[in-house]
């Protein structure tokens, strides 16, 4: 099954902590990298005003796996947890680290933990844009349009720029 995971980090050494987080994720068995977009530097979005200066990086991944979407959730929080996250009542503070599952085939689930896709995917263009570069044509279930017809919907948002195009 094919799985999209957005990418972020506005903490520290945001590049390597975005590829030790794609090398973490490659680890998993029976897992294989399929294809991933450039990074973005992005202006946060939804944090405090002490916060409002701390850019971040954020990327799509995108593989190719026979874990079943539920065994990935505990798998993304020890990723998060091993390189330095810690979760806090503000669900939008700084991070080293952010892992999300935006889609997972063509699976809907909604148990609680753990909502596939995203719930905020298609609000978000630092999540809609990278994922455009490499699944313009996806159609994410419940969403009923292409990604890049979800990307034409959003706002022009100034506060996104490649900042790498391969890592």
């Amino acid at each position: 099954m094919e799985i999209g995971f957005s990418l972020g980090s506005n903490m520290y050494n945001r590049k390597r902590l975005l590829m030790q987080a794609k090398n973490l994720l490659l680890s998993a068995p029976r897992t294989r990298f399929v294809d991933q977009s450039p990074i973005y530097e992005t202006t946060p979005v939804d944090v405090k005003p002490e916060h409002a200066g701390m850019a971040y990086l954020n990327s799509v991944l995108v593989l190719e796996s026979e874990l079943p979407v539920e065994s990935w959730l505990s798998y993304i929080g020890k990723i998060e947890a091993n390189l330095g996250r810690v979760r806090t009542e503000d669900r939008n503070a700084p991070r080293p680290i952010d892992i999300d599952i935006i889609y997972a085939g063509d699976q809907v689930i909604d148990g609680g933990a753990l909502e596939v896709p995203h719930p905020r995917w298609a609000e978000r263009r630092f999540v809609v844009q990278p994922l455009c570069d490499v699944r313009p044509g996806r159609v994410i279930p419940e969403s009923h349009k292409p990604v890049s017809e979800i990307l034409r919907s959003l706002p022009a948002d100034e506060g996104l720029s490649v900042f790498d195009e391969r890592w």
